[in-house]
């Protein structure tokens, strides 16, 4: 199954968009396929009572249709296992890369109960799996990852407080979506000065999620913004620092200054004074892809950034190298095997 790879930020979300409804379709479509015909009944055996002939010929007819339904339900179960990795695997796939070799990649949680938060990512429409031995919930846009590293110590605190203050994801309608949310058991509260098109979800063990909306959007969530809390005079620094080493096109949404990357948006806020680092925070770091991960420790190098854990590539074929930015953001960047 492809997918064309549009340029702009609506032919981004249209494709996510895309990849969700053929993922809930086609999946739909080769289960209920599955199960028609595992629940039809075997053909009756011919009668013992008949004649030599018309015994033969009837114990031929049964095996034949026996055979045949037997096949076909092989094949139906083909089908649907081909379909769920193929649309699976067209799900995962990030954003289209920009012009540096750079998308957005994945959240990575230091979760106090794994259980708890894979049940509210999933009660706001998330999928969850498990990959590598760590429990995952994928959404358009972003992969979070529920478990911490082995051996590392409880979250040191919450979002709020450190320099990533909060996430976000944009929905079709908040309210509908939020109604939803609550009757599966998702912690919501309510937007800023009673608006109606805006939410926040906050895990028991502190990550703050702001939902926003776009109603001209067909899907019901996707990831889109990470935002930073800095000092006044790192705001213009840290947007020009991710927009030379991770090619982020800087621009402005409600007079504020923000950095699109494929998937995410980065978003810039005033905080009085210098926030904590996110390494041992409940959100301990954030994590892009990228093309060609040994290209891009060059450019950090020619940049004078060193890396805090050498180049690595895991037991599932992904390369691994961790950077902290300027202003204590830890960041994974990954180059992912082909899908």
């Amino acid at each position: 199954m492809q997918l064309s790879r549009p340029q702009s930020r609506e032919g981004k979300r249209q494709l996510a968009r895309d990849v969700t409804v053929r993922w809930d379709n086609a999946f739909a479509r080769c289960y209920k396929l599955v199960a028609f015909i595992v629940n039809r009944p075997l053909p009756a055996r011919p009668a013992s009572g008949e004649g030599k002939e018309g015994a033969n010929a009837g114990s031929t007819a049964y095996r034949f249709n026996r055979e045949g339904l037997m096949k076909t339900t092989l094949f139906a179960s083909l089908l649907l296992a081909s379909t769920v990795l193929a649309v699976g695997a067209a799900a995962a796939q990030p954003f289209p890369f920009n012009e540096a070799g750079v998308t957005n990649g994945h959240w990575h949680l230091n979760s106090k109960d794994v259980a708890a938060n894979e049940k509210i990512f999933v009660g706001m429409g998330g999928k969850a799996f498990q990959a590598g031995g760590r429990h995952r919930v994928l959404f358009p846009g972003v992969m979070i990852i529920l478990d911490a590293a082995p051996g590392a110590p409880p979250s040191s605190g919450p979002t709020q407080g450190s320099v990533v203050n909060h996430v976000g994801f944009i929905v079709n309608n908040v309210q509908e979506q939020v109604a939803k949310w609550k009757a599966a058991g998702v912690p919501v509260e309510p937007g800023n000065n009673g608006r109606l098109d805006q939410a926040y979800v906050n895990t028991p063990d502190g990550l703050r999620i702001e939902i926003l909306e776009n109603k001209n959007q067909s899907m019901p969530i996707q990831s889109e913004h990470v935002h930073f809390f800095l000092p006044e005079a790192a705001i213009p620094q840290s947007q020009a620092w991710y927009g030379k080493i991770f090619g982020a096109k800087a621009g402005q949404r409600n007079n504020a200054p923000v950095a699109d990357i494929p998937g995410v948006q980065l978003r810039f806020n005033k905080a009085e004074t210098a926030q904590a680092p996110t390494k041992g925070r409940i959100l301990d770091h954030i994590g892009f892809d990228v093309k060609d991960l040994k290209a891009f420790i060059k450019t950090l190098e020619a940049n004078n950034i060193k890396l805090d854990r050498p180049y690595t590539v895991n037991d599932i074929g992904v390369g691994i190298a961790f950077i902290t930015d300027p202003w204590g953001t830890y960041i994974e960047i990954n180059e992912r095997p082909p899908q």
